[in-house]
């Protein structure tokens, strides 16, 4: 049964890492940064699997919420570990600003992008219908998008910051679970699991999160220093490494999956879950770094940030502001898409140069503007959203 076997693929990895961990089976950094970014990939997708069954019990917009919540826990945990050791030394305050602009920019340039791609290879879909539900997730978005830009104006990410952020996230949550309940469209593994007696599906679905949790906990500390000795011991810059390798590996499951529903024909179901790991990479995650910080200093200071740390935060914060444009009139077409993608990938190519990340920010500034020029829906859209209710 294809099912059964991926899940047993998926758990083969953390197993194979408790393994080398504990028995002390692997030393040098490269291996280290294999097994347990393996780990973390495999746990990603045992934390998606079970994260769709949740749908079966809660309301939709809160299951997404939830789904997207919980998938994106392996970025979490790799984000939080450099800002807490940033609460010791300073110089993790860089990795952990590369680590969230990097999952961020991953999560729009390819999350959105592909399944929408993958829609229209499959089924020659031009277009794709949001449902209206989703202006919960949309209305927070912009919230979150708009505050975004703050941060590096200020330069620093503080306890503030964890307040207005956590509080909007909050807020997005409560809204979130007075929407309507319908009963979810499990697919693969999910479906497998979703289709267990109520008692024995809750078990099995506590097991993979249980297993998955270990696996991306244990793992999250080795493979973050491993990465930064890799760069050293082959020369390659840390902060990229850490900018895209780490966030690749533990975000790439919830893009398989929503792929995965998008040539099943349930595209909507699959960029909304994207959408939702937008509003908690941009409330939750960037709220936790500070709180993490504090906690590690014992104190109440913020992280500073440097230059290159404040540039990219506002590159990311432009991407947001496009992507929000984008989906504002709640569809999503082919072209579209490809703008995200194809912009997200060519800037992949000037990474390290300062006037790229500005010239890039602005660019989208650019073409935000030009959308809502030229664009009626997209702009009536946007002016339902600043009035708060539904398009």
């Amino acid at each position: 049964m294809p099912s059964l076997a991926a899940i047993v693929a998926a758990l083969v990895p953390p197993f194979v890492w408790f393994a080398v961990h504990w028995g002390h089976l692997a030393e040098a950094p490269l291996p280290v940064v294999l097994w347990s970014g393996a780990s973390i990939f495999g746990g990603a997708f045992l934390l998606s699997w079970a994260a769709e069954v949740v749908q079966l019990d809660v309301p939709r917009a809160l299951a997404l919420a939830a789904v997207a919540l919980i998938a994106v826990l392996p970025e979490y945990a790799v984000d939080v570990y450099f800002a807490w050791r940033a609460g010791d030394d300073p110089t993790y305050t860089a990795y952990a600003a590369a680590n969230m602009t990097g999952g961020n920019r991953l999560l729009i340039g390819i999350g959105w992008a592909v399944p929408i791609l993958a829609a229209w290879a499959r089924f020659g879909e031009r277009e794709v219908a949001l449902p209206r539900e989703q202006a919960v997730e949309v209305r927070y978005l912009a919230l979150a998008t708009i505050y975004s830009f703050i941060l590096p104006v200020k330069g620093t990410l503080s306890l503030f910051d964890t307040l207005v952020l956590f509080g909007i996230f909050i807020a997005y949550a409560r809204a979130a679970s007075r929407t309507h309940h319908e009963e979810p469209e499990l697919e693969g593994p999910a479906e497998l699991i979703g289709r267990l007696a109520t008692r024995s599906r809750r078990t099995v679905t506590a097991l993979l999160a249980l297993v998955a949790g270990a696996a991306i906990f244990t793992a999250a500390e080795p493979f973050a220093e491993g990465l930064l000795e890799v760069g050293r011991e082959y020369h390659v810059e840390e902060f990229l490494l850490v900018q895209w390798i780490a966030p690749l590996a533990s975000e790439s499951p919830e893009f398989i999956v929503a792929t995965l529903f998008a040539l099943k024909g349930a595209t909507a179901a699959g960029i909304g879950t994207m959408i939702s790991s937008k509003v908690n990479q941009w409330t939750l995650l960037i709220g936790a770094l500070p709180a993490a910080f504090a906690l590690s200093s014992g104190g109440f200071g913020a992280m500073v940030l440097d230059a290159r740390q404040r540039e990219e935060i506002f590159l990311t914060s432009a991407q947001s502001l496009f992507a929000l444009i984008v989906i504002s009139n709640y569809t999503f077409s082919v072209a579209e898409a490809l703008a995200l993608f194809a912009l997200f990938t060519v800037q992949l190519l000037f990474f390290t140069s300062q006037t790229a990340r500005l010239a890039y920010a602005v660019l989208y500034m650019l073409i935000s503007a030009a959308v809502l020029a030229l664009n009626a829906p997209a702009r009536r859209g946007l002016i339902d959203l600043v009035r708060r209710r539904t398009a």
